[in-house]
């Protein structure tokens, strides 16, 4: 770091970034609750999935907030303490790690569903995720063993841009599948244009928003080494994956309204009557 620390754009850039992932926190612990309460016939593996995404979101807030206490407080008055990485904020990274793995499988899932059981468009996807999930981890090791940021990107720096770009394509293709998948089911099934269009529109949105979340962290990691920007709107990117996840359980209600044929299941996703009496799992997509 600089001998002369840029306030605003290290502990403000923090302190920004913890109070909106807070923000988030509170609106999916509601969008926890609302889910418990329209969806207690769904299977016992996605409420289970449910809580660890609210358990683990809970936990990685905390160690926001443990992190930012260690900056804010514990290092009044210590410019050079900035550059230190407090053992809260490396867990952190795992913790964004973890909990995107669980949400990404969750949408590999459904586009294995929304496929027809394709494992060649799904494999990659999963594979590419279990990567990212590696080098968080991998990230957090280093983030401990070497305790600055300096150090860290001096021997690491490589190791980050690897997670940030890993998320990124990941989001990529699963947006650009469900966007596939979904325009190949709107040409064989007129009636529920309206609903499919909603999908792809939901899928666009949200992938949007952690996707650009991701590479903006990337883009302020790579070009702006003395500062902490990056690090305030990682903070962000765990709590836009779970976001993602129960805005996808939460809409299911809506669309069975907007479509007459449609029927709930178990298994967390609405089935459409199709012709020749098959059932699609039209809103087995991510980004509903």
């Amino acid at each position: 770091m600089e001998s002369q620390v840029n306030v605003p754009a290290t502990l403000g850039a923090l302190l920004l970034g913890g109070l909106f992932a807070s923000i988030l926190s509170g609106s999916l612990a509601l969008q926890v609750i609302i889910y418990f309460k329209m969806y207690e016939g769904d299977r016992t593996r996605i409420k289970s999935l449910v809580l660890l995404i609210w358990v683990l979101d809970a936990i990685h807030t905390g160690f926001v907030w443990t992190g930012l206490w260690d900056y804010l407080i514990g290092f009044f008055g210590q410019e050079h303490h900035i550059d230190v990485i407090p053992w809260s904020i490396s867990y952190s990274v795992a913790i964004t790690g973890v909990l995107t793995f669980a949400v990404q499988c969750f949408f590999s899932h459904r586009i294995f569903m929304l496929s027809r059981q394709n494992w060649f468009l799904v494999v990659p996807i999963a594979f590419l995720a279990l990567c990212r999930l590696v080098s968080a981890i991998a990230t957090t090791a280093e983030m401990l063993k070497q305790g600055s940021f300096h150090d860290f990107r001096s021997h690491f720096h490589w190791l980050f841009t690897l997670g940030l770009a890993l998320s990124t394509v990941v989001d990529i293709l699963t947006t650009g599948s469900l966007f596939f998948l979904l325009k190949i089911n709107q040409k064989s099934n007129f009636g529920l244009n309206p609903v499919i269009d909603t999908l792809i529109l939901y899928a666009f949105e949200t992938g949007f928003f952690t996707t650009a979340g991701t590479i903006v962290s990337m883009i302020c990691w790579l070009g702006m080494s003395t500062n902490l920007i990056f690090m305030g709107l990682h903070f962000v990117i765990a709590k836009s994956y779970a976001t993602s996840l129960l805005v996808t359980l939460n809409t299911r209600h809506n669309l069975r309204r907007a479509a007459p044929n449609a029927t709930g299941n178990p298994h967390g996703v609405v089935a459409f009557q199709l012709r020749h009496t098959t059932h699609y799992p039209v809103s087995g997509s991510r980004h509903v």
